[in-house]
């Protein structure tokens, strides 16, 4: 049985975002249980040429909105970067996870060599469907859902690997 360009992409996004939501949502009850500051949190980071938290969050589902769009030919729903509480965040994740969720298999499945251009600040970057999931977008989108994951167990929310995972 062959691998479809769908099955390896927008299930794979939507299980770790909506892992994403429940690792927010721990965060978002612990701080409301201390009456800790949610802007505290959001804007944490663990260096300071690092991103904050909040960014970590909307790189991670920037890389999967924008992945799953420009393999479907679509285009992603703009979000600004504005967030400034738990409840936007979940919020970002959850628009995210809901238009990814309307690409179907049939959108994507024979792109694999489909041409796909990102665009950049500063440039463009010209690849294949499966060169842009493979190569940019899952190792970015792990490396910001992972350093967001980091970032909130740092900061004393008890959270595990299935939450991270997206486990049922």
């Amino acid at each position: 049985m062959a691998i479809g360009l769908h099955q390896i992409s927008a299930p794979v996004f939507v299980r770790h975002l909506k892992g994403m939501v429940t690792c927010l949502k721990k965060a978002q009850a612990l701080y409301r249980e201390k009456k800790y500051d949610e802007a505290t949190l959001l804007a944490y980071r663990f260096y300071p040429d690092m991103f904050t938290f909040a960014k970590q969050v909307q790189i991670a589902t920037d890389h999967a909105r924008t992945c799953t769009a420009l393999m479907a030919g679509v285009d992603a729903p703009k979000i600004e970067d504005n967030e400034k509480s738990l409840e936007e965040l979940i919020g970002r994740v959850e628009k995210s996870i809901a238009f990814i969720e309307t690409i179907s298999a049939a959108q994507l499945d024979g792109a694999e060599d489909k041409s796909v251009t990102l665009k950049m600040r500063d440039r463009e970057l010209n690849m294949t469907a499966l060169e842009l999931l493979l190569n940019r977008s899952v190792p970015n989108f792990y490396f910001h859902a992972t350093t967001a994951y980091d970032i909130l167990r740092h900061n004393g929310v008890e959270l595990g690997k299935r939450d991270f995972m997206g486990a049922a």
